[in-house]
C-alpha cells in the first residue's frame, strides 16, 4: 500500500519486495485481463518450457481499445525485437509470469507505465527466453479509466533503446 499513487512501476516494486512463494504474476485492478487465465500463464512453466511467461493479447476487432492503441503497442513490440533480436508479438502485456528470484534480479527502476518496457528489456538483455500464450483481453476505454497515451509509447522507446545500449 502506497499513500498515494506513485505508479504503476512503484507499485510493481512494492509488491516484488513483499512476495512470497515460488512464481510471481501481475494483475492490474482494472480486469482488461482474466485471472481465470492464470493456469494457461503457468503451464507452461510447470511443463519445464519456460521460465518467463507472457501473455498476448490477439486485439481482435471486439477487444482492442482503438486502432491507433494497437498500431502504438505493435510498434514498440517492433522496436523490442529489433533490438533485442527477440520474436515477440505483445511487449506491453500486463501478464508477465517468472519466478520471484527472476523478478528480483531486474533491478527494476521505473516508477511510471514505462515499467512495462523496462521489463521487458531487462530480461531481453540478461539473455531470458519469452514464451507467450494467448490470451483474452476486454479493454477499456478513456471513459472507463483507461490512461495511456502517445506519451507513454514515446516513453516505452526511450526506454528500451536506454536499457539496450546502457553498460
Amino acid at each position: 500500500h502506497h499513500e498515494r499513487n506513485r505508479g504503476k512501476g512503484a507499485a510493481l516494486r512494492t509488491a516484488i519486495a513483499a512476495a512470497t512463494g515460488d512464481v510471481a504474476l501481475v494483475q492490474d485492478a482494472d480486469l482488461e485481463y482474466d485471472p481465470a487465465e492464470f493456469p494457461l500463464l503457468l503451464a507452461p512453466i510447470e511443463r519445464g518450457r519456460a521460465e518467463v511467461v507472457y501473455g498476448s493479447r490477439s486485439f481482435a476487432a471486439h477487444s482492442a481499445y482503438s486502432f491507433w492503441f494497437v498500431i502504438g503497442n505493435k510498434l514498440v513490440t517492433l522496436w523490442t525485437n529489433v533490438l533485442f533480436n527477440s520474436y515477440l508479438s505483445d511487449m506491453e502485456t500486463c501478464y508477465k509470469l517468472m519466478p520471484l528470484r527472476v523478478w528480483r534480479s531486474l533491478d527494476l527502476r521505473s516508477d511510471g507505465f514505462d515499467i512495462e518496457p523496462e521489463i521487458t528489456a531487462k530480461l531481453l538483455r540478461s539473455g531470458h527466453r519469452i514464451y507467450e500464450v494467448p490470451i483474452s483481453y476486454a479493454a477499456r476505454g478513456r471513459v472507463e479509466g483507461k490512461k495511456l497515451t502517445w506519451r507513454d509509447g514515446v516513453t516505452a522507446l526511450w526506454t528500451l533503446s536506454r536499457i539496450r545500449v546502457a553498460p
